[in-house]
């Protein structure tokens, strides 16, 4: 583990036909669609210069493949995948609008509106989401190849919970390919900011 400060870039994948409709996707795996590709290659030149040595990505198509067009346009070769970093399972929401969510399981979606730390049926606990995104990027960050920064790609929900986790301030909803700079130093994570 080095004592110098480690620049993780951490970004949301680009946009999907599920994003645009207003669908949750959670563990569903969905692809990108046109504009999330195009995205993907306005993220890329947006880290261009940025000293990136290598990419590390949730498995869930979105990230994989918003992270291997970010890897190709900047030239990079160390690409994983890793299922840490999977978006939070949604459970009965997965796949509706929120205006279907409300329509066809109008206590449930009540509740969840009331405390998002609440867990729709067959959802993932929020507690459980934050322990395997912060342990994910902590594991990512003490085994970062010493030659530059890194970027992860991950997913909103999952990014929202690292932030909190780290500033104690949820961001709101983010945009696909929205960016933030977290720094790692002295083995924790002292500051996100975005980018």
């Amino acid at each position: 583990m080095s004592a110098h400060p480690l620049a993780v870039y951490l970004a949301r994948h680009g946009e999907t036909e599920w994003n645009r409709v207003g669908r949750w996707q959670g563990r569903t795996d969905i692809p990108l669609s046109d504009v999330g590709r195009a995205q993907a290659r306005a993220l890329a030149d947006h880290l261009r210069g940025r000293g990136i040595a290598e990419i590390h990505a949730s498995d869930l198509s979105r990230a994989h493949e918003t992270a291997h067009i970010v890897a190709t346009v900047l030239g990079i070769t160390r690409l994983t995948s890793d299922p840490r970093l999977r978006e939070r399972g949604f459970g009965i929401f997965e796949g509706l609008t929120r205006e279907e969510c409300a329509e066809r399981h109008p206590d449930v979606w009540q509740r969840y509106l009331a405390d998002r730390r609440s867990t729709p049926p067959d959802a993932e606990p929020q507690a459980d989401v934050v322990a395997r995104i912060v342990g994910a990027m902590t594991a990512i960050a003490e085994a970062a190849h010493p030659a530059g920064p890194i970027l992860v790609v991950s997913h909103g929900g999952a990014i929202r919970s690292f932030v909190h986790h780290i500033t104690g301030t949820t961001p709101p909803p983010l945009n696909n390919a929205a960016l933030f700079r977290v720094t790692f130093e002295a083995g924790r994570f002292v500051s996100v900011v975005p980018d």
